[in-house]
This record gives C-alpha cells, sequence and structure tokens, in this order.
C-alpha cells in the first residue's frame, strides 16, 4: 500500500510541474497555479508517506 501511494505522490508531483511549466510557458497564471497546487498535494503526500516510514521502524 505504502508503495502505491508513493507512485501517487511522485506522480501528482511530476504533473504538477509539467502543467506549472506548461501554463508559464503559454502565460496561463490559472494553469501554472493549479500545477503548484497539484505539485504541493504530491509533496504533502510524500512527506506524509515518508513519517509513516519513520515510525514504522
Amino acid at each position: 500500500m505504502a508503495g502505491d501511494e508513493k507512485a501517487k505522490a511522485k506522480k501528482e508531483q511530476m504533473k504538477g510541474k509539467a502543467k506549472e511549466t506548461v501554463g508559464r510557458t503559454v502565460g496561463n497564471e490559472s494553469m501554472t497555479a493549479e500545477g503548484q497546487a497539484e505539485k504541493s498535494k504530491g509533496d504533502a503526500r510524500q512527506a506524509k508517506e515518508k513519517a509513516k516510514d519513520t515510525f514504522k521502524d
């Protein structure tokens, strides 16, 4: 299960980064903001999984 969550986190981070980059390239501020939010969501999910791994041991 933890592996699935880690994969989701990475996927969200990459998707958010791509959306942010495309938004900046085309000058679309709302797309840039969406990308930043998605990336942050992925960062938070990854941090949660790392914390769970720390306390698991």
